[in-house]
C-alpha cells in the first residue's frame, strides 16, 4: 500500500459510510477504471473488504478509498466527490488527467 495519489472528499466519505453501514461492511471504497464506456474508460465503484497488495490508500474521516496499481495511472491527481442534483445523486470522479468525458460522467478519454 502507497499513500493516496487521489483523494476522496468529504461529502464521498460520508455517503461511502452510509451506504457500508447499511451492507455490514466497513468503509471502504474502490475505485478502478476499466475500458469501455461512450469515451473509451469508464470508472468502476464497489465497496472492499481490504485494501490488496499494491493498492494506493486515500482516507478522509475514518473512510477509505482504494486503487490499484493499474488505475493509478489513469486516476493520479484525481478527487472522488459524491453530488446530488435533479438529475440524481453519483459519485464523481474529477480527473485532471481526462481530456475529455461523457455528460454522465462515469467515462473519460486520455
Amino acid at each position: 500500500m502507497t499513500q493516496a495519489a487521489v483523494s476522496l472528499a468529504p461529502r464521498a466519505a460520508a455517503r461511502v459510510a452510509t451506504i457500508a453501514a447499511k451492507q455490514g461492511k466497513p468503509a471502504i471504497l474502490r475505485l478502478s477504471v476499466e475500458g469501455g464506456g461512450c469515451s473509451g474508460f469508464q470508472y468502476k465503484f464497489s465497496l472492499a473488504d481490504a485494501p490488496e497488495d499494491g493498492d494506493t490508500v486515500a482516507e478522509t474521516d475514518g473512510v477509505k478509498l482504494l486503487v490499484d496499481e493499474v488505475s493509478l495511472g489513469l486516476l493520479e491527481g484525481s478527487e472522488v466527490d459524491y453530488v446530488e442534483s435533479l438529475g440524481g445523486a453519483a459519485f464523481r470522479v474529477t480527473n485532471p488527467q481526462a481530456a475529455s468525458g461523457c455528460g454522465c460522467g462515469s467515462s473519460f478519454a486520455i
